[in-house]
């Protein structure tokens, strides 16, 4: 029996469309590489080199960083994304985690100057808040977009500083595994970010190799509303840990919904 007309019209018009579909979505696939690919991977590099630190030693101010520091060889610059997020970083060329000169003896202690810059969120967001509200964080080599290492300072997600609590109280320099959005991380209390406690230092004692170091990601936080009383957390995972992603950013809150809260 010959099928109907309208039957026949109904199944091509359904093909044609899901052949439209699909070669629209191969272009818009194309079309996000296209962007990805033009993407300067050393555009944070260039604000530091070029303009922020050229500007602070001829005429003594920033440019479009919020602050240069010669004598301790950091920036600190407000992100485009989010309310409330600044980077940290160095005014020397290193490339991110996976660089060996964040562990040579001589090496600028990131973490403790990216700590102490916390304020600037606070500014911006017209806020005190305490410091298991506020995180440090890197992400891996192979998920960032830029090539110049840049440690994140932002508010924390209200779930995240609620997780971790549990951790307060976790003995000094031990790793505890938990879940946080859904991944797996280890977990490090400890009493200071600077010697033998620098987060670099701690992370890379379980990853010698620069090629592992690379995959690796890191979130500092308060163990407590009070750092210097209750201590950090070092929250760490890597690409090959139980399916990491290889970020922890993930966990900040660029919107700093925190700040709602006081």
């Amino acid at each position: 029996m010959t099928k109907p007309a309208t039957a026949l019209s109904i199944r091509g018009l359904t093909r044609r469309v899901v052949h439209f579909s699909a070669v629209v979505a191969v272009a818009l696939a194309a079309s996000a590489c296209a962007r990805l690919a033009t993407v300067d991977s050393n555009a944070l590099w260039k604000i530091v080199d070029v303009r922020c630190v050229p500007s602070q030693q001829a005429t003594g101010t920033p440019d479009q960083c919020t602050v240069v520091d010669l004598d301790k060889r950091y920036v600190v610059l407000k992100d485009i994304l989010g309310r409330s997020q600044f980077l940290l970083m160095p005014t020397d060329r290193i490339t991110g985690i996976e660089s060996p000169s964040i562990l040579a003896p001589d090496a600028r202690n990131y973490w403790s100057d990216a700590w102490d810059s916390r304020h600037y969120v606070q500014r911006a967001v017209k806020r005190e808040l305490p410091d298991d509200q506020l995180g440090l964080e890197i992400n891996s080599e192979y998920r960032r977009s830029q090539n110049q290492l840049h440690i994140h300072i932002d508010c924390l997600r209200r779930e995240v500083s609620a997780a971790l609590a549990n951790h307060a109280h976790d003995t000094p320099g031990q790793w505890r595994w938990d879940t946080l959005d859904g991944e797996r991380y280890r977990i490090m209390r400890v009493s200071s970010l600077s010697g033998a406690d620098n987060p670099f230092k701690i992370v890379a004692r379980d990853n010698p190799d620069p090629a592992t170091m690379a995959t690796q990601t890191i979130l500092v936080t308060g163990a407590g509303p009070s750092a210097t009383q209750d201590g950090w957390l070092i929250v760490n995972s890597g690409i090959h840990i139980d399916g990491g992603s290889g970020t922890a950013e993930g966990l900040l809150d660029h919107a700093c919904g925190v700040a709602g809260d006081h």
